[in-house]
């Protein structure tokens, strides 16, 4: 397609971006999407949202495509992008729904991730508030959560980036010609997954939030506090401390220049066994015999997550004070997974996310 077919076949003249990321991918696809719309002559802002004032956004152009663009979080957007769908102002616009999800690679097929509820639920609120959602599209980016599994190594990395990057501008074409793209709305197996994202928005958010800790290594640069999207790290007793602000997305741990940032997978595995043999025993023995005995099984699910999220933050102020004394500290860094090289490959976006940025972030609506 030649220059002024391109021209003529564009369906927009505006796209707004509104994008939030960790690591890197959802910043990666934003700039790809970017790229793309400048063949077209669109007039393209990608924004992240965690950058902007979320409070003052006036009501969108009518004239403006508006693309929503996030990491997958426990199935669903995290509550940082819907909470920012919910207040986003009502509109007419047309809206394209976007996710980067785990992806991982086994030979040269790319392993799906789960989108889990994220599409219904966005797709829903903003209809309810006038737009029309135009196109979906669910990108398999190379996992960063090496919390729960080995890192990916770089050829892994690059071969994601290379087949995603030729995916998504194959759809921001069909994009900036006016068309559809329901694909990934028919992968029903998502639904199911809905009691999971409820159950990870209500707790297993907050319990993941006291999984990081600074080791020994750490030099108190600053940077986890100061590059955190929401505001989730502090400073605790000349230490980084992690509330229950945190949304997991990995970035403090990607971006630690000592690579001091771990997860404490034995102090995490010793605090839930000490929940399950001390906590739950005694709280269900005195609480049936003054209280009531609790037999339904939601509001036991109900009540066993707050404890466990209470205790979770509890116990980690007890080993986040621990820390301070070598041995304990040590004993901690050797039972965490990402202290060893074969587990711990600190994902390699990163630096893509800060270039984007520096072209990107400083636009203003």
């Amino acid at each position: 397609m030649d220059i002024a077919d391109t021209l003529a076949d564009k369906a927009y003249k505006k796209i707004i971006i509104y994008y939030f990321s960790g690591t890197g991918n959802s910043a990666n696809v934003a700039k790809w999407m970017a790229s793309v719309s400048q063949e077209y002559q669109v007039e393209c802002q990608p924004l992240n949202i965690a950058q902007i004032d979320r409070k003052a956004l006036a009501a969108p152009e009518l004239d403006k495509l508006i693309i929503f663009l996030s990491p997958i979080h426990g199935f669903n957007y995290p509550p940082i992008m819907l909470n920012f769908i919910t207040h986003f102002p009502k509109g007419k616009n047309k809206v394209v729904l976007m996710n980067t999800r785990a992806g991982m690679l086994i030979g040269k097929f790319i392993t799906p991730g789960l989108t889990g509820i994220a599409f219904y639920l966005s797709a829903l609120i903003l209809f309810l508030k006038g737009f029309t959602i135009k196109a979906i599209l669910a990108v398999d980016m190379p996992s960063n959560w090496i919390s729960v599994h080995p890192g990916l190594n770089d050829r892994t990395v690059k071969f994601l980036h290379e087949k995603n990057k030729e995916r998504v501008e194959k759809f921001a074409h069909k994009i900036m010609q006016g068309k559809s793209h329901f694909k990934h709305l028919i992968e029903v197996y998502d639904i199911l997954l809905a009691p999971i994202a409820l159950g990870y928005y209500l707790a297993g958010r907050f319990f993941l939030a006291k999984t990081y800790y600074a080791s020994a290594d750490c030099d108190n640069c600053g940077l986890c506090i100061k590059a955190c999207p929401v505001k989730g790290v502090e400073l605790v007793g000349n230490r980084p401390f992690w509330t229950f602000n945190c949304e997991s997305c990995m970035k403090c741990m990607s971006n630690c220049p000592k690579k001091a940032i771990e997860t404490g997978h034995g102090y995490i595995f010793a605090g839930v066994h000490v929940f399950l043999s001390v906590i739950l025993v005694l709280f269900y023995e005195y609480f049936n015999a003054w209280f009531f005995p609790i037999e339904n099984a939601m509001m036991k699910n109900v009540v066993e997550s707050a404890l466990l999220v209470g205790f979770i933050g509890i116990w980690y102020r007890l080993v986040h004070w621990l820390l301070r004394f070598k041995v304990l500290e040590r004993l901690t860094v050797y039972t965490s997974l990402t202290k060893y090289k074969w587990w711990g490959r600190r994902y390699k976006a990163l630096k893509a996310d800060f270039s984007i940025k520096s072209d990107f972030d400083k636009t203003k609506m």
